[in-house]
């Protein structure tokens, strides 16, 4: 399978799934809150709109409004989030495939924390994985690999033999640093802004799993008008 392809067959003992952008939409939410935090302090939104997706809070101020009081931003952005479900729902394809795969062969590694994953994943009507991997938990957020290792860690599986699904650029890197296999959605950013990935489609529903004795067969292609 050639870099990038939009259809094909892969193998792998685990998924490791992002969630914004990958299972639930929330993009408009995402939005809105830091449209209102730029509000609030006369800045112009557009710049930390760019790059927010996928990175954690704390990350992305940083990298764009370093001199903001991080501690306290954060703390209204996440409170801000956590009030605010509007247009949260489960993007296409999310409910049916991770229902074909058994709990023991995927979690969730997320830039959210573990409050507003659960109450997005539950709003989305979606299960929230006992082994999850939340903001919290890891010292550097996507770009940085600690979330996808530890997620691995997390599954007992080698990181050569976990495949993750991904829509932002910073948690594709972080994947392909950690050294694991990965699928890109077109969800949130265009196709040759995911270049690297092993295989890019459009949405989960383009994928379905199949159960092996030892591994899960993964056969993807973007889903026709018919299909």
């Amino acid at each position: 399978m050639s870099p990038g392809a939009s259809s094909g067959r892969m193998c792998c003992d685990a998924l490791l799934f992002d969630m914004d952008g990958v299972l639930v939409d929330s993009r408009a939410v995402v939005e809105r809150t830091w449209r209102r935090w730029a509000t609030r302090h006369a800045l112009d939104p557009e710049p930390i709109l760019q790059i927010a997706h996928g990175r954690r809070t704390r990350e992305s101020l940083r990298l764009v409004y370093p001199e903001m009081a991080v501690d306290e931003e954060v703390a209204w952005l996440d409170a801000a989030e956590l009030e605010d479900l509007g247009g949260v729902t489960a993007l296409p394809g999310a409910a049916e495939l991770l229902a074909s795969i058994p709990e023991s062969r995927w979690t969730i590694v997320t830039s959210a924390g573990r409050e507003l994953a659960s109450l997005r994943l539950r709003c989305a009507g979606l299960p929230v994985p006992s082994r999850i991997v939340t903001s919290e938990e890891v010292a550097h957020g996507k770009p940085a690999p600690d979330g996808y290792r530890l997620g691995g860690e997390r599954l007992g599986v080698e990181s050569g033999r976990v495949v993750v699904v991904e829509d932002a650029p910073p948690g594709l890197q972080a994947a392909i640093v950690a050294g694991m296999r990965t699928i890109a959605l077109t969800t949130t950013h265009r196709a040759e802004q995911l270049a690297g990935a092993d295989a890019i489609i459009p949405d989960l529903a383009s994928i379905r799993a199949a159960i092996g004795r030892n591994e899960v067969v993964l056969e993807f292609a973007p889903k026709t008008r018919n299909g």
